[in-house]
């Protein structure tokens, strides 16, 4: 009989979940609970094509894995006759303690709590799901799988900051990156796909969260979100990279307090700061249409991919691969001609027919004659967290 790992994404206010085969990759199951603790919860449960839809109050995480188990047992697949062999949880947050999935024992759990505040908004939710779930499901083991773990691979001089190093020891003020179980998976993928394990490679994740990392044979090298998802590239609402004393400017200047910052620079900035949206469909409608805030939105965007993809070139010494992926990544195919075209001083040339297909398989974009290799290549962060629990699992 086929095994199965139920993998749960715990957020504030919603679980995303997904039954699936670790093997090949078949999703049995997969649904999304959101609004919990709102007025009016919604559940979307989708098998066998078909989506069923409840609409009520949903209380809390509790009742939320409650209302999803039943829509298993009277909907399906069956939890119970499906083969489950464990529970993977995304962890958006492990420190520098972990560098892979851990079985969740007090003690992971105790570190998880010490942690949230590198990670407020998520591991707080994470460990509201991890406790529902050891409840609901006690007789299978619960793994976490860490955004962060991919990235303790890097260097001391990637991963640290040039502050006092007492101060960053006392409160673990380091490079941790995030997005690491998809750097994991796709860069996993090109290798295998290419059948070669001897590899320099960007891998760029753009959503509405965005990252880039450098990977050398297999292990990320350099990556840029920082302490925290902030750093690094311009995002749907995040600033990316800033100088630091504009925090120091804002508040003296404009009296801003802290949490007012904090929101400033990681909900009303990146895209919708630049140009009023976060939808890149949005922004790249709006540039087409004439719109000069739009447009500058997409220049500056892409500024900060080149400066990135140089410095990542600069590092590793070389490049054999980018690799893009995610929402954006994966589909939007003017963002990745216009990349390729502000790269075309390193040699590559980009096949624009082959970039213009859409599909849900990875394909290389760019031309044979291309000194460097232009990929597509989805991520699938869930089928990377279930294959991470098998490790543990089979031990």
């Amino acid at each position: 009989m086929a095994r199965t790992v139920l993998v749960i994404n715990s957020g504030s206010s919603s679980i995303k979940y997904q039954l699936l085969d670790p093997d090949t990759g078949e999703v049995h199951a997969k649904g999304l609970c959101e609004r919990i603790g709102e007025k009016e919860g919604h559940i979307a449960h989708k098998y066998q094509g078909k989506t069923t839809e409840v609409n009520e109050p949903i209380a809390d995480h509790g009742a939320g894995l409650s209302e999803i188990l039943r829509l298993f047992d009277e909907v399906g697949p069956s939890i119970a006759e499906s083969n489950v062999i464990g529970v993977g949880h995304r962890v958006v947050q492990g420190g520098k303690y972990f560098d892979g999935p851990a079985l969740i024992t007090d003690e992971v759990r105790q570190k998880i709590e010490e942690l949230c505040p590198l990670a407020p908004l998520h591991n707080p939710a994470h460990l509201s799901g991890i406790d529902v779930a050891k409840k609901l499901l006690p007789d299978v083991p619960h793994v976490a799988v860490f955004d962060t773990a991919f990235f303790q691979t890097l260097p001391a001089e990637a991963s640290t900051y040039a502050i006092d190093q007492e101060v960053a020891e006392k409160y673990e003020v380091r490079r941790y990156g995030a997005h690491g179980t998809s750097h994991r998976f796709v860069s996993g993928r090109v290798a295998e796909l290419l059948d070669r394990s001897d590899l320099k490679q960007i891998v760029l994740h753009l959503g509405n969260g965005a990252s880039a990392s450098a990977v050398v044979n297999g292990e990320a090298v350099d990556t840029s979100m920082g302490l925290t998802p902030l750093e690094g590239l311009v995002m749907g609402t995040r600033t990316g990279d800033i100088d630091p004393a504009v925090v120091f400017h804002l508040a003296r200047q404009a009296n801003m307090s802290i949490d007012e910052l904090d929101t400033l620079f990681n909900k009303k900035s990146g895209l919708l700061g630049l140009c009023g949206d976060n939808d890149m469909r949005t922004v790249r409608d709006l540039a087409d249409e004439g719109n000069e805030k739009a447009r500058a939105a997409l220049d500056v965007y892409l500024h900060r991919l080149v400066s990135y993809v140089g410095r990542y070139y600069a590092v590793m010494g070389g490049l054999d691969v980018i690799a893009f992926t995610a929402g954006v990544g994966e589909n939007d195919v003017d963002i990745r001609r216009e990349l390729c075209e502000r790269l075309a001083f390193m040699g590559i040339e980009l096949d624009e027919e082959v970039n213009k297909i859409r599909g849900d398989e990875p394909r290389t974009i760019s031309t044979p004659n291309s000194k460097i290799t232009v990929m597509v290549v989805p991520t699938n962060e869930e089928l990377s967290i279930a294959q991470q629990v098998m490790q543990i699992a089979q031990k």
